[in-house]
C-alpha cells in the first residue's frame, strides 16, 4: 500500500516532520511518498497547496495524509477544505491549554522562534561551535568547559552523537578516539584522569562496526573483520576496567543515543 504524506508548515516545518515521522513509523507496512512544504504563511500559497493535494487525492484515488503546524486560523480554515486526512498538530493541544490556563493563545507565527528564545539559541549556537572545534580529539586544552568527553573507536557515532547534544540540549560535547595504541597498553590518555567524571563511552558491535568502515574503506586493514573485533574487545575492557559509563549504539538512533546519554549522566538539557 502506498499514501502520500504532506508535512505542512508557516515556519521551518521541522516540527510537522518530527511529529508526524514519530506516529506513522508505527505503520511499518505502508508506503509512504513525503514532501514538506514550509513557509505556508499567506492565502495564495495555501490555495496551491489545497490544489495540489487534491490533485493528488485524485490522481491515486486515496486522500493525502497531511500533517499541519500552521497556526493562523483563516489559513487554517482554507486547508480543511481540501480533501485531505488532515492532522492539525497545534489544534490538538492549544485548545486544552488555553482551558488549562484560562487564557487565548497569542496565535503568533514562529513564536518558538521569537527573540525570548534568543539567549538559548544563542547557547545551543556556542555548544555546536564547540563541539566541532573539539571534535575527534582536537583542542584538548578547551576539555575544562565540556560538560560531556565522548570516547569510542573510529566510527562509533562520536561526532553525530556530540553534535546532536549540542544542537538539540546546547550541551558542551567533545569527542575523542581511542587509538590502537591506547587499547594495546589498556590506558586512557594522559589527560583523561583529570576530566574521568565527564568521560561517557560508545560501545558497538564488531560486525557492525565492520560494515560501516567497509563503507568508508573497503578492503582495507582498518575495516577488516578482525581488526574490528581487537578495538571493540579492547575498548569494552577499558571502559570495564576504567569504570567508564557506556551505551551501545549499535541499533539506536543518534536521537535515542543522545537521550539515553542524557538520562545516564543526568545533565540538565
Amino acid at each position: 500500500m502506498k499514501r502520500s504524506v504532506f508535512y505542512l508548515s508557516d515556519q521551518t516545518g521541522l516540527t510537522a516532520e518530527l511529529l508526524g515521522q514519530t506516529l506513522l513509523s508505527q505503520f511499518e507496512s505502508i508506503e509512504l511518498v513525503t514532501q514538506t512544504l514550509p513557509y505556508i504563511d499567506n492565502e495564495q500559497k495555501v490555495l496551491e497547496i489545497v490544489a495540489l493535494i487534491n490533485r493528488n487525492a485524485q490522481e491515486n484515488n486515496a486522500r493525502p495524509i497531511v500533517f499541519s503546524t500552521i497556526v493562523q486560523p483563516e489559513l487554517k480554515q482554507l486547508l480543511h477544505q481540501s480533501q485531505a486526512v488532515l492532522f492539525d498538530l497545534f489544534e490538538q493541544f492549544i485548545a486544552p491549554l488555553e482551558q488549562a490556563f484560562g487564557v487565548h493563545s497569542s496565535h503568533r507565527v514562529g513564536k518558538q522562534h521569537s527573540s525570548a528564545n534568543k539567549e538559548a539559541y544563542d547557547h545551543r549556537i556556542q555548544a555546536v561551535n564547540y563541539s566541532l572545534n573539539t571534535d575527534d580529539g582536537l583542542s584538548i586544552k578547551q576539555y575544562a568547559k565540556a560538560d560531556i568527553i565522548l570516547l569510542g573507536v573510529s566510527r562509533s557515532g562520536k561526532t553525530p552523537t556530540a553534535l546532536y547534544l549540542a544542537m538539540q540540549f546546547g550541551l558542551y560535547a567533545a569527542n575523542y578516539p581511542i587509538t590502537e595504541d591506547d587499547l594495546e597498553h589498556y590506558e586512557l590518555p594522559s589527560w583523561a584522569e583529570q576530566f574521568k567524571d565527564k568521560l561517557f563511552g560508545l560501545k558497538i558491535d564488531a560486525q557492525r562496526l565492520h560494515e560501516i568502515r567497509t563503507e568508508r574503506r573497503a578492503h582495507s586493514p582498518y575495516a577488516s573483520l578482525k581488526q574490528c573485533q581487537f578495538e571493540v574487545t579492547q575498548i569494552n575492557k577499558l571502559y570495564q576496567q576504567e569504570a567508564i559509563p557506556t551505551i551501545d549504539t549499535t541499533c539506536r538512533s543518534i536521537e535515542e543515543i543522545a537521550t539515553k546519554i542524557i538520562d545516564k549522566t543526568e545533565l540538565r538539557r
